[in-house]
């Protein structure tokens, strides 16, 4: 099974690293993709390479779409392209895994209302402006969706996107 990490430079560092060494660990093929080729880097300083750059992702190579916070997020939302990928994730059913701010790209994918998730608690009311039923939890999953609010909630969340790859896996 593949994984795709959506990101840009500023993601919030460990919530792109440790699903992305976690989910390898358990046998996933993980890529990075995000607007550029070359190293991109994280608020805290950790670089990391681009694997692919928007235009050269094909949503159907991958089983799941994991969209790490800090602020990439707030580049992302405002790609034609990383709306179009997540559009076709969430409606193909695939897991969407989205923490602090990631959820941000959902709302200006036009994904999140009517759906349970969580955030980083100061996109809590732009999540609810959007049609999102908004819970303080670690981790919310709602069909294919899952979400978190915060580095400390990753054990949670990338335990939610493991056990749904591995039943998909089986089933």
């Amino acid at each position: 099974m593949k994984a795709l990490i959506l990101t840009a430079d500023g993601f919030e560092d460990s919530e792109l690293l440790v699903p992305y060494e976690k989910l390898r660990k358990e046998g996933f093929e993980v890529e990075i993709a995000s607007i550029r080729r070359g190293t991109i880097t994280g608020k805290h300083g950790h670089s990391v390479e681009v694997d692919k750059t928007l235009e050269e992702v094909d949503p159907d190579e991958y089983d799941a779409l994991i969209l790490p916070g800090g602020r990439a997020p707030e580049t992302l939302r405002k790609e034609k392209r990383v709306l179009e990928i997540v559009r076709r994730f969430v409606d193909d059913g695939k897991t969407v895994a989205a923490i602090c701010h990631g959820p941000q790209i959902l709302i200006s994918a036009g994904r999140i209302a009517g759906r349970r998730a969580t955030g980083y608690r100061k996109i809590a009311r732009e999540l609810e402006d959007a049609g999102a039923l908004y819970e303080e939890r670690e981790v919310v999953v709602d069909g294919n969706l899952i979400t978190s609010r915060v580095p400390a909630d990753l054990d949670a969340f990338v335990r939610e996107i493991v056990k749904r790859l591995k039943a998909e896996k089986e089933g």
